[in-house]
């Protein structure tokens, strides 16, 4: 078989060198960026095609190592824009992209799409090019939906609809954990035979074990204080409430720890009115009168983010729906534990009592009471935290590559339409 020299990423409505924590940005951004600069560092071409939101931002950019880059391809409005509605614009895409590899004579050996709206658009560069497609979801609509609290926060119908479609015509799917293997399978109807369970992966070098007391003062954390850290997007899916509650609980009974204790929410932009989840949540902080035992940071640079998670006592993901997690994957290579929601990836990811603990999802007063054992106890911790740094390593980017380059080999195996390589 030829061996994999150039592929085409798609990341339709996010790019991977967006700064993280806003509306549209978190763990899959991180995944095309670090899974495109590990295969180029192998040598391997990577053109990551994504939808151009400035028109004053170069469309080509040189960012993801020797043989990476970025290529923004304008797609309706260059401007932030409603994701469900970029779906109107995609054969603008498609086509942009077609004529930016007919400009530059470009062949590629795999179109690795990412997320529903570039499994569409990836069907169609198919049939133009005549190579397989590798598809990850990275979240399923129709586990969302089940986790809704009302019609607002539903995926839409279309949604559904082109995720059940990409099911059936990628070459290849990944499944980030066992759960999502499952999901595809049940929810969807899916071939096992056309899955293969390929977690991400984390960059060990950015995100390891900090000196404590060098990691607090970076973030302005007192050597005595106790640091509970929440990083992700601010929407309802995420279970921010959850967490609130549990720390307000928290200093009504343990009110001695308040001068103490924080929760910094990483995440969002809490200056604006934009997002209704963080003016709900600020609702709430207010409402509970927390003060200062609870703070709003938004988003933060992943440079910046390695001093917030060896600063914590525990990175808490409290979340309703993961497909997979890589905000604890992250701490847990940092050495933190992660108290987290027994549910999706959460549940394979983080080792409950190993490298960090399970608690039931949305339950407030579980969540305060493993805060309460995890602050407590400086030797839990450690072991913990040393824990999941080990754990961490299973997850390193080298090993995760090797096995997307699998997954790669075995579509193009059979390529499109049964020809036989």
């Amino acid at each position: 078989m030829t061996p994999i020299k150039r592929v085409a990423m798609l990341s339709v409505h996010t790019c991977p060198l967006a700064m993280l924590g806003g509306k549209e940005t978190g763990g899959m951004n991180v995944y095309v960026r670090d899974l495109s600069t590990e295969l180029s560092r192998r040598g391997i071409a990577v053109d990551v095609f994504t939808r151009s939101q400035n028109p004053h931002l170069p469309h080509v950019m040189h960012r993801l190592g020797e043989n990476g880059r970025v290529i923004h391809i304008p797609t309706g409005p260059e401007e932030p824009y409603d994701k469900n509605k970029v779906f109107d614009y995609l054969p603008e895409f498609v086509a942009g992209v077609k004529r930016f590899a007919a400009e530059e004579d470009l062949h590629y050996d795999v179109i690795h799409s990412n997320y529903w709206l570039s499994g569409w658009a990836a069907r169609k560069l198919r049939e133009a090019w005549g190579v397989p497609i590798v598809h990850m979801f990275h979240t399923l609509g129709k586990m969302k939906n089940a986790v809704a609290n009302g019609a607002s926060e539903l995926e839409t119908a279309r949604r559904i609809e082109v995720e059940t479609e990409i099911v059936h015509f990628a070459d290849q799917l990944l499944a980030a954990t066992p759960a999502e293997f499952d999901q595809l399978v049940r929810l969807y109807g899916a071939d096992p035979e056309t899955i293969s369970v390929v977690p991400p992966g984390v960059d060990l070098d950015r995100f390891k074990p900090i000196p404590r007391n060098v990691a607090r003062e970076r973030i302005g954390v007192g050597p005595h204080d106790w640091n509970v850290l929440f990083v992700g997007r601010i929407e309802p899916l995420k279970g921010v409430d959850t967490l609130i509650r549990a720390m307000a609980l928290l200093a009504e009974e343990c009110p001695t720890w308040v001068d103490r204790l924080c929760l910094s929410i990483i995440g969002g932009d809490p200056s604006t009115n934009e997002n209704a989840e963080m003016e709900r949540l600020k609702a709430m902080h207010t409402e509970l009168k927390l003060g200062d035992l609870v703070v709003f940071l938004g988003a933060k640079d992943q440079d910046t983010l390695q001093y917030y998670y060896n600063a914590a006592e525990a990175v808490v993901m409290p979340s309703h729906y993961e497909s997979f997690g890589m905000v604890a994957l992250e701490a847990m290579a940092c050495g933190t534990p992660v108290i987290a929601s027994d549910v999706g990836g959460l549940s394979y990811l983080v080792r409950d009592g190993e490298t960090g603990f399970h608690v039931p999802n949305g339950d407030h007063i579980a969540l305060a009471s493993t805060l309460a054992r995890v602050l407590q106890d400086d030797a839990l911790r450690q072991r913990l935290g040393k824990q999941a740094r080990q754990w961490a390593q299973n997850y390193r980017w080298p090993r995760i590559g090797d096995q997307i380059l699998d997954a790669y080999r075995e579509a193009k195996a059979v390529l499109p339409f049964g020809i036989v390589v």
